[in-house]
């Protein structure tokens, strides 16, 4: 498919997805508010993860910093909330840049350990501040409009998306792909490594944030807990990985299957339906370990030998 073929069908879906909150049900809407906002985070990780090789478990961090900035500004200074979206992005993007540099001299697993705990140790110091609610948590003003925060979630994905598009692009791109390839190998090239990894970094905390902007004042109350659940983490590397990292579409792709997949198993099955997503997504990695992406790619020369071909070459 050429790149005009590629844009007229994005933008085809993009408008469809646009006029789902006047067409669909209240149920429609609140789970496309969920799985659009999954996305984003996906997307965002996609950025530090895909395309420059360093797994991440503090994007949730991110999120609730960008969740939290939304709150503080509504609930305890009375400010608009586009200017806690501000205030949240600039606070996550702050600490992105802060930890990046000590934290990303660390590779591969050691660099995920060290992420790891950091959701951890934030929400615990966040829980004793009383500008941010301590435990007990802060309320936010209701606002019953699912189709805007609908529409926010869809045009924060839109951006996140050509952000990761513009990446396989430009020179900052091909240096974090160099990064993840060979991080030596790219420093001898001339790639600065340490500033090409922190604003990957940040450039993936603006994203989480903005989307913890978005579901707080969706959802009306935040607390430490849920602000900073590490489960969301786990959530947007499973999609990230399973819709095909360092891919434009893929985390996109992922979200949207593997929330459908959750929504409906969740709908039909309930006692047992997290044990049945869990065998999905084990499957996937093991048939399918470079994601839907991948898939498309080779399944048409390969066919059903690619499933087979991915189990050998990972002596599984």
């Amino acid at each position: 498919m050429s790149t005009t073929a590629r844009i007229a069908v994005a933008v085809v879906v993009v408008a469809i997805l646009a006029a789902v909150p006047w067409v669909g049900s209240d149920v429609i809407v609140q789970f496309g508010i969920s799985t659009l906002l999954l996305a984003v985070l996906a997307q965002g990780w996609n950025i530090i993860g895909g395309y420059t090789g360093y797994a991440s478990f503090g994007n949730s961090t991110f999120f609730g910093l960008g969740a939290y900035g939304v709150a503080i500004a509504m609930v305890q200074w009375n400010l608009p909330f586009w200017v806690g979206m501000i205030f949240g992005a600039v606070m996550a993007v702050a600490f992105a840049i802060l930890l990046g540099l000590p934290v990303l001299r660390l590779k591969g697993h050691y660099f995920a350990i060290a992420t790891l705990a950091l959701a951890q140790v934030v929400a615990a110091i966040v829980s004793n501040i009383p500008l941010f609610g301590q435990n007990i948590g802060l309320v936010l003003p209701p606002l019953n409009n699912d189709a805007m925060f609908y529409e926010l979630a869809l045009a924060l994905l839109v951006a996140a998306t050509l952000t990761v598009a513009w990446l396989t692009r430009s020179r900052f791109g091909f240096g974090l792909i160099a990064i993840r390839e060979n991080e030596e190998g790219a420093a001898v090239m001339g790639v600065n490594t340490t500033l090409y990894k922190v604003m990957a970094f940040a450039l993936s905390g603006l994203f989480s944030a903005l989307a913890g902007g978005i579901q707080a004042y969706w959802i009306t109350f935040l607390d430490p807990a849920s602000a900073f659940d590490i489960s969301l983490n786990v959530k947007m590397i499973i999609m990230a990985v399973f819709g095909g990292p360092g891919t434009i579409f893929g985390p996109v792709v992922g979200a949207f299957v593997l929330s459908a997949i959750s929504e409906v198993l969740s709908s039909e099955i309930t006692s047992v339906a997290g044990l049945f997503f869990g065998i999905v997504v084990v499957a996937a990695v093991v048939l399918m370990p470079r994601g839907l992406a991948d898939i498309i790619r080779h399944f048409r020369t390969s066919g059903w030998r690619y499933f087979i071909q991915n189990v050998k070459a990972h002596r599984i």
